[in-house]
């Protein structure tokens, strides 16, 4: 289950925001969990509010002056609603002078209170973005993960198709390698999937009859990627008594993969001696990139056919 634990949280992002820890040190094993995020209607992150609270509440000089002018029954109100809001953490956001006030509350409430010198902005469109990754729902897909000419591409088939093989080749062309075998997949936006390689096996390509491979040694740094957002699949099969006259020339339709609720395009390449795989893939990331911008080479086709066979019958 995906969580969010708030001493990992600031170890991780405490140099980038130039975080201090400032009280509710006895809150540090709050965690916050994707379920719980899921079913909630409060905000990720956001500047304190009392009424609909976020996750993480930041603190800028604004809401600081806020809290200062109540009166101290309206303070300890305030403290109060902010006590049961279920945050995981406050941020005080380019803010010198923290009140003690705020620094009590947080000890005796064990809600961690953090310092950034980083504008609210900054902070909180980073620690969002932290926020969602970590909680990002996951699978796993057994393929081969690439980013073939700036696309995303897993290429998947059954064992012993070829799909490592390809892989180098693809990496030769100056592509490069994200995952092999596992593809760890993480749905950081409604209609985005990540995919990153397992720590384990990142760099390594194992080949047959070579045995493993490390691509970063042998292609260097540009032969390899972090992370790649999955945009298409090439499915490698091999035709039922390699024939390929009965396959379907034209497909009229568009094949697509549901991946955690995200559609992927999918194309079937068939593998036949003598085919270049290579270019193959690479033309299916082409014609990937055109439809994106709303060149539909079939439909192009049938619309040229259609008006040709008018013509002709006029």
């Amino acid at each position: 289950m995906a969580e969010v634990n708030i001493q990992k949280l600031f170890q991780d992002k405490q140099e980038r925001l130039g975080l201090t820890w400032v009280a509710g040190a006895d809150g540090a094993d709050r965690v916050l969990q994707g379920e719980v995020v899921n079913a909630s209607d409060k905000g990720i992150i956001g500047h304190l509010n009392l009424i609909h609270p976020n996750w993480v509440q930041v603190i800028s000089t604004t809401e600081l002056e806020y809290l200062r002018d109540l009166d101290p029954a309206a303070l300890a109100q305030a403290f109060a609603q902010l006590e049961n809001s279920g945050s995981l953490c406050l941020i005080l956001a380019g803010v010198d002078d923290v009140p003690p006030e705020l620094v009590a509350f947080a000890n005796r409430s064990r809600i961690p209170l953090f310092r950034s010198p980083q504008t609210s902005v900054h902070l909180m469109w980073m620690v969002r973005h932290y926020i969602v990754k970590e909680l990002a729902e996951s699978t796993t897909r057994h393929g081969v993960f690439l980013d073939v000419l700036g696309v995303g591409v897993m290429i998947t088939g059954d064992s012993g198709v070829g799909k490592s093989e390809l892989a180098l080749e693809l990496i030769t062309r100056g592509n490069g390698l994200v995952a092999d075998d596992i593809t760890e997949l993480y749905r950081i936006a409604p209609e985005t999937l990540e995919g990153r390689c397992p720590d384990l096996l990142r760099d390594f390509l194992e080949v047959r009859g070579l045995g493993v491979l490390n691509i970063r040694t042998m292609f260097g740094e540009t032969a390899v990627r972090r992370k790649k957002s999955l945009k298409l699949i090439v499915h490698l099969h091999r035709p039922s008594g390699g024939d390929l006259s009965n396959m379907e020339r034209l497909p009229l339709s568009a094949s697509f993969q549901e991946i955690l609720g995200v559609k992927i395009s999918t194309v079937s390449i068939p593998v036949m001696a003598g085919r270049n795989l290579a270019v193959l893939v690479e033309a299916a990331a082409r014609n990937f990139v055109l439809q994106q911008r709303g060149i539909n080479t079939m439909e192009e086709f049938i619309t040229r056919h259609e008006h040709h066979m008018s013509e002709l019958s006029n």
